[in-house]
């Protein structure tokens, strides 16, 4: 059961990343196509928390929770933990990139300020209609 809680928390915090990378995304091809719902306040509200509490872990230099939890249910399980952060772990698989802790900060922060000029450049609605 642990392993299956294990990778039901790897999944979640896949879905986690990828709102927060393909929110952006989003946002800038609806105001494009003009897509109502990327003016949504909880959408863009939510979007913005999302990333700000990365960054926030990232500067504060603290693991992200959903990384930690699933080091210790697989630490349970008997099976292999991360050596570093859920991303940096990920992103060496999948694309090799080896960095240090700061360069993905500098990355995180640089995402949240992409987030924050969309926010001016897609101007969220704030009241219905």
């Amino acid at each position: 059961m642990t392993p299956l809680l294990a990778d039901l928390i790897l999944a979640v915090h896949v879905l986690f990343a990828a709102y927060n990378v393909l929110g952006l995304a989003v946002v800038w091809v609806g105001a494009l196509a003009r897509w109502r719902f990327v003016g949504n306040r909880w959408f863009r509200g939510s979007h913005l928390a999302a990333m700000g509490i990365v960054v926030a872990e990232a500067l504060l230099g603290q693991a992200c929770p959903l990384t930690v939890w699933e080091n210790q249910l697989r630490a349970a399980a008997g099976q292999g933990q991360y050596a570093e952060s859920f991303l940096s772990h990920w992103a060496d698989r999948f694309f090799y990139f080896d960095a240090p802790p700061e360069v993905f900060t500098a990355i995180y922060a640089a995402f949240f300020g992409l987030m924050v000029l969309s926010v001016w450049l897609v101007p969220v609605r704030w009241r219905k209609g």
